[in-house]
């Protein structure tokens, strides 16, 4: 299931650097933490849906190496991510 086109637009400008940014590092790890905890959600009721959990671990994945990625470029807008994001302590 993709996000709603207004919900990912609300992300889009909530989280871009610049007017007409959907290709950062910030915009693509908010997407995905987006569709992550769907799939969570998703998971509680359908237990037993293991091919999309395999998608979900894949997301997990690239989400964690874009944000290695953004952690060895610029330590600021790595932390204002987490923090806008909620995902780390």
């Amino acid at each position: 299931m993709t996000l709603a086109a207004k919900r990912k637009s609300d992300v889009m400008t909530k989280f871009a650097t610049h007017d007409g940014d959907t290709g950062s590092p910030e915009v693509q790890v908010a997407l995905m933490s987006e569709r992550i905890n769907y799939l969570t959600e998703h998971f509680k009721t359908h237990v037993k849906d293991h091919h999309s959990r395999r998608g979900l671990l894949k997301l997990v994945s690239q989400r964690r190496r874009l944000l290695d990625y953004l952690k060895r470029k610029n330590l600021d807008r790595y932390r204002t991510l987490i923090s806008g994001l909620g995902i780390r302590k």
